[in-house]
């Protein structure tokens, strides 16, 4: 009768032991308009570097999500993979252009005038 209990005690121990893991693992979230490539790999499911470099390169070339499911515009991320990455994913606000980095960036091209206008 007491080995039974005391299985009974380490099998209940290591199933809290066991939620605890998987509750930490859940809580890791990344911002998608601010990080880079390796914390997008490391903390989104399915997302390995290239991936991640896409929808660093997506983020790059169209500006800041504006929501999760926006991912899936970008090339090798569907639906599927937002869908089991959304209790990971932030969508913070990007900080705002300083002076510093508005003078760093290229001359925009002689065709888009549109871009040129906006800085």
């Amino acid at each position: 009768m007491k080995s039974i209990r005391a299985v009974l005690a380490s099998l209940c121990l290591s199933l809290l032991l066991a939620g605890t893991a998987f509750a930490n693992e859940s809580a890791d979230k990344v911002n998608i308009n601010t990080a880079d490539a390796a914390a997008l790999s490391r903390v989104l499911h399915n997302v390995g570097p290239a991936k991640a470099e896409a929808i660093v390169a997506y983020r790059n070339e169209n500006g800041p999500f504006r929501s999760p499911e926006q991912l899936a515009q970008v090339k090798g991320i569907g639906l599927r993979t937002v869908e089991q990455n959304v209790d990971r994913i932030e969508v913070g606000a990007v900080k705002p252009p300083t002076a510093a980095t508005r003078a760093a960036r290229p001359p925009a091209a002689a065709g888009n005038k549109a871009a040129a206008q906006l800085r």
